[in-house]
């Protein structure tokens, strides 16, 4: 979560951050701003990645790329960006090295990160507090940011967002959209059943804006660590202190977007280049074969496939293990050039299985 915190060292606490004018939005940030936290920096991983070009793959309507674009504003993060289409194919990030089919993806050198939960905690690992690159949360927050994460992602809160997405949006006429959101989510996309969906997911919108105003911001703290919607039902009227949550952060992050300044765009075959004649951004911290003590019983070097359980699941990427432990599953693969490239997951929410043999959950 992002918030004013305690100085750390000799850095100033910073002010946090876009107005959102529908009501989509408006729910969309509240939930994006879950999992902004803190770890212990690892010196070597630093090193490493800070030598590399960061590259986000994204579409600029992408309710999860905004996430990570302001994270990356508010730590003045300078990074590169390649604008993807907002339906498959993707073949700029096919030639990467991975099918992972949700945007945004992040590439740091060779090391291709998916899931915006994972990518944060590796841009918090790789970026620690710094003058230059100020924290947004603090240790002591962690627990409260997890449970958030956990209640807005796990829990569906977001899938009511987008079921709160006005009917009669242009993108929602497109026939090619709509198929392509009903392959990605396995649920209807058609105007009459976001229309049936449309009252039970306005109910539990509002019943999180009422969680937040009174359990998490209702005793006045400022930040929450210590047009879609109707206005007679969630509005700034009913709910101030969200609405005023959300004015502080959009101002904040407006203003670190502008000190940061815009990020160079690229194309995908420059991204390609970047990448394939890059380092990796970081090591492996595991021998490269062998047993490792794991509930699944994979083995580091063998062939398996990971895919993410709960959208986007057709499309899986298949590579070598390398990596396995409680947090995250890297396995390497060959991009378009020929290059190994490592494609890195997290373990939560996300299953593996070995090639040939039984699936197992991550």
């Amino acid at each position: 979560m992002i918030r004013i915190c305690r100085p750390q060292g000799n850095q100033s606490p910073i002010s946090l951050p876009t107005k959102s004018k529908e009501v989509f939005w408006f729910f969309v940030l509240f939930f994006l701003l879950a999992d902004f936290q803190f770890r212990n920096p690892n010196q070597e991983f630093f090193t490493m990645a800070a030598k590399q070009e960061i590259i986000l793959y994204h579409y600029s309507f992408s309710p999860y790329a905004r996430r990570i674009v302001w994270y990356l504003n508010l730590r003045q993060i300078p990074y590169t960006q390649c604008h993807q289409p907002p339906t498959m194919p993707r073949p700029d990030i096919t030639a990467i090295g991975t099918l992972y089919r949700r945007i945004p993806i992040l590439s740091i050198g060779r090391s291709v990160y998916n899931d915006t939960r994972l990518i944060l905690q590796k841009l918090e690992t790789f970026y620690p507090p710094s003058p230059s690159h100020p924290a947004l949360s603090s240790p002591e927050s962690g627990l409260m940011e997890k449970m958030f994460e956990t209640w807005t992602v796990d829990a569906g809160l977001f899938m009511r967002a987008s079921q709160l997405i006005p009917a009669d949006m242009p993108l929602l006429k497109d026939e090619k959209f709509q198929r392509d959101r009903e392959e990605y989510t396995g649920r209807s996309w058609s105007r009459e059943g976001i229309e049936r969906a449309r009252g039970e997911a306005l109910v539990d919108v509002r019943g999180a804006f009422e969680r937040v105003e009174g359990l998490v911001l209702g005793d006045g703290r400022e930040w929450n660590l210590k047009g879609a919607l109707p206005p007679t039902y969630i509005s700034a009227t009913h709910f101030p202190k969200v609405f005023a949550w959300i004015e502080r952060f959009s101002a904040a992050e407006r203003a670190a977007a502008s000190k940061l300044g815009k990020p160079r765009t690229i194309k995908g075959p420059e991204a390609l280049e970047i990448v394939s004649s890059s380092d990796f951004a970081e090591g492996l911290h595991q021998s490269q074969e062998g047993e490792i003590e794991d509930p699944t019983g994979l083995k580091l070097g063998q062939e398996i496939e990971v895919w993410p359980i709960d959208s986007g699941f057709r499309n899986r990427d298949r590579g070598t293990l390398v990596r396995l432990d409680g947090e995250e599953v890297v396995i390497e693969r060959v991009n378009a050039k020929g290059v190994v490239v490592r494609v890195h997951a997290p373990r939560h929410g996300f299953r593996v299985r070995g090639v040939g043999g039984e699936e197992s959950r991550l």
